[in-house]
C-alpha cells in the first residue's frame, strides 16, 4: 500500500502509550494496533479527527503517501 502510517512516531514524540490513546479516542487497542501497523483498509474521519485532537497534530504527521511502491 502506498499510504504509510506514522502513528508510532507521533505517539513516541508525545510520550503517549497506545493503550492511553485508544481509551481517549474510544477504540480498542486491537483496532489501534491494526491502524498503526498499516493493516487497516480504511480509517474513519472521526477517528482521525480524535487522534489529531488528542495528539495535537495534523493528519499529515500521521499519514504519508509513498508512490515508490
Amino acid at each position: 500500500m502506498s499510504i504509510i502510517v506514522n502513528l508510532d512516531v507521533v505517539l513516541a514524540k508525545r510520550k503517549m502509550k497506545s493503550i492511553e490513546l485508544a481509551k481517549l479516542i474510544g477504540i480498542t487497542e486491537q483496532n489501534l494496533s491494526i491502524l498503526k501497523t498499516g493493516k487497516a483498509k480504511a480509517i474513519r474521519i472521526t477517528t482521525l479527527d480524535a487522534i489529531c485532537k488528542y495528539l495535537e497534530c495534523q493528519p499529515g504527521e500521521i499519514l504519508e503517501y509513498n508512490n515508490r511502491e
